[in-house]
């Protein structure tokens, strides 16, 4: 179901422009448009040398505000493909004047085109669309293909941090990370009656709880040194 377009939508963006790095959409195949990279400087960006974390598909921004807030020390960047949430979660943190998150929007298929290699400390992936249909398997954000393009984006020993209510998802990115040959580590069936500490609950994150349905989550390393 197409999503409906948010009152003041072009205003709000415009007025959004500040922290948003690429507003990015095409029907041009991704493997020609990343060809063309326009990496990001991020030391100029931020004004520092922090670490930066990226979170793919960022929703409202619950998860990324938060995180920010409780880690100064960290770079946060932000990516969502839809135009509508994307604005919403970049209004949130320019109202509480958070200045180490910036924004952008794309699909992961593009992060090559603007993230330096080994540039990226962690990446999360929250409650990613699961795609439960076969036919979109390969949008899935743990599907096989995107890999590399992690790899790419990831230091040495960057992980990618993946909660999601979804069993069967679960599996299947346990199957996919395996299958590229990361180490996974941190496996939780039920993270919310583990011990973790340190949990920020998203948006969907919520609804799920209320619900008593369990939390999947896990943790794996990518460019492992020797």
């Amino acid at each position: 179901m197409r999503m409906r377009r948010i009152r003041n939508h072009d205003e709000r963006k415009q007025a959004c422009l500040a922290r948003m790095l690429y507003v990015e959409k095409t029907d041009e195949d991704y493997r020609e448009i990343v060809k063309n990279t326009q990496y990001l400087d991020f030391q100029k960006i931020f004004g520092n040398k922090n670490p930066v974390i990226m979170e793919i598909g960022c929703g409202k921004g619950r998860f990324v505000l938060e995180m920010a807030k409780r880690h100064p020390e960290y770079n946060f960047l932000a990516v969502e493909v839809n135009s509508n949430v994307i604005i919403e979660a970049c209004e949130a943190v320019m109202e509480e004047n958070i200045d180490n998150v910036y924004f952008m929007r794309c699909g992961a298929e593009l992060l090559e085109k603007y993230i330096p290699a080994g540039s990226i400390m962690r990446i999360y992936l929250n409650h990613s669309c699961p795609f439960p249909k076969n036919r979109y398997e390969n949008r899935r954000l743990t599907n096989l293909k995107f890999m590399p393009i992690y790899s790419h984006c990831l230091c040495a020993n960057g992980e990618i941090h993946q909660k999601t209510d979804n069993m069967h998802f679960f599996e299947y990115s346990i199957e996919q990370f395996s299958a590229y040959g990361v180490k996974l580590k941190n496996i939780s069936l039920d993270l919310h009656n583990s011990g973790f500490e340190g949990n920020i609950v998203t948006e969907y994150e919520a609804k799920f709880i209320s619900k008593n349905m369990p939390i999947y989550r896990l943790e794996a390393v990518f460019n492992q040194s020797t």
